[in-house]
């Protein structure tokens, strides 16, 4: 049984992932004031897509603690008490340049700016783990879903790698779902926007539950992976087939790669709660076309809370030369995206995730001055991969 959200394919066996290989420091540190290695760029540009490194930051990445696969039904006998999500309340992403960056959501993509302000002191830099930060944070919609952008106006961070691939383990995207893939992709090429996929993929009727869906991958002006994705008739949540005037209708869910489903599963469902809505198994040319990714194929889960998009575990069973999360990885930086669950209680669900041996962003959770970002307090963890996600509470 699929998600209506997923681009599902037949079920085979998952077969044997491959070990992964241990490589060369992709970026590096000076001694002297942990400055950029002069001459980053021009080495980042002369490294060809087979050549890449395994890892972009310094050191081996966040692997899984082994707690997150030990006793799955222990931890969920806590986090239904104390750490079930409510919902999933919005995605957000660090941006480099906060007007370029609502300039291209706002007229490209159709999202509506809610929200500007710009936020600082102690509590901020407890939450997000970054010393003196100054943050400018704009939350947009789009149909019923929510975006927040935040630029650090000080301290800045660190850009995406440019040889990022859709199996980095850093990866993660929004599903913007369109009216008309046609109007949507000719809306991109007159903003000429970055290619991530090859072209707009046609999911093929040898594929019977996924016969009809359309996809495309590209990128912001940071390099942040986006999708827009159009479903057939017969296919998605009721509320993407409503009558609109509106090409780019709301966001269906966001993806993040994960290295083996069972240890994100004991974190997402068994530690907070979510839901397992589908999953499948997707292969084939369009599927490699659509990730850019030679020999793709993938174990989709989908997951659900009771309101707000979807969380989709993309793993990659092949290939699997994805690089890790890198661990010396900070909010300020153009990687870091973070997915915002609404829970009852921040400090019990903090108290749930360090339990569980995950890693805390935030050394403690954060009540905070007010509620300008719309949340009284919260907290920023990571899941077994690395990728963010912030608990908060209303």
């Amino acid at each position: 049984m699929t998600s209506h959200h997923l681009i599902p394919s037949a079920a085979r066996d998952l077969g044997r992932r491959l070990p992964e290989c241990s490589g060369r420091i992709f970026w590096s540190l000076s001694s002297l004031g942990m400055r950029w290695v002069v001459g980053l760029a021009v080495f980042f540009a002369a490294v060809p897509l087979s050549a890449q490194t395994l890892q972009p930051w310094n050191g081996r990445g966040i692997a899984a603690p082994r707690t997150a696969q030990r006793d799955p039904v222990q931890v969920s006998a806590v986090a239904r008490r104390s750490a079930g999500v409510q919902a999933v309340s919005m995605v957000g992403f660090t941006v480099s340049d906060m007007n370029q960056s609502v300039d291209f959501y706002t007229n490209v993509l159709d999202f509506e700016k809610l929200s500007d302000d710009e936020v600082l002191g102690p509590a901020y830099e407890e939450l997000h783990g970054v010393f003196g930060a100054r943050l400018r944070v704009v939350r947009l919609r789009l149909g019923d879903e929510y975006l927040q952008l935040t630029e650090y106006l000080v301290p800045k961070g660190r850009p995406v790698p440019v040889d990022s691939r859709s199996n980095d383990r850093w990866f993660q995207h929004v599903a913007i779902i369109v009216k008309d893939m046609d109007q949507a992709y000719a809306r991109l090429r007159r903003f000429k926007v970055q290619h991530a996929s090859t072209a707009p993929q046609l999911l093929p009727k040898t594929i019977p539950n996924a016969a009809g869906i359309r996809a495309f991958y590209f990128k912001d002006p940071d390099g942040h992976p986006l999708e827009v994705l159009q479903f057939p008739s017969d296919k998605g949540d009721p509320k993407w087939h409503r009558p609109s005037n509106r090409l780019f209708l709301g966001i269906d869910h966001t993806a993040i790669v994960v290295r083996n489903t069972t240890a994100s599963l004991a974190f997402y469902r068994d530690l907070l709660g979510l839901r397992v809505a589908g999953e499948s198994i997707n292969f084939g040319a369009e599927q490699e076309h659509l990730n850019n990714v030679q020999g793709a194929r993938l174990h989709i889960t989908a997951l659900r809370a009771s309101r707000g998009p979807g969380i989709e575990f993309l793993e990659y069973l092949a290939p699997t030369d994805g690089r890790r999360y890198p661990a010396n990885a900070r909010p300020n930086d153009l990687v870091h995206w973070q997915t915002t669950l609404l829970v009852p209680d921040a400090a019990g669900a903090a108290a749930v995730v360090r339990r569980g041996r995950f890693q805390l962003l935030s050394p403690n959770p954060v009540e905070l001055p007010d509620t300008t970002l719309g949340y009284k307090a919260g907290v920023l963890v990571r899941d077994p991969d690395g990728h963010v996600v912030q608990l908060v509470e209303s």
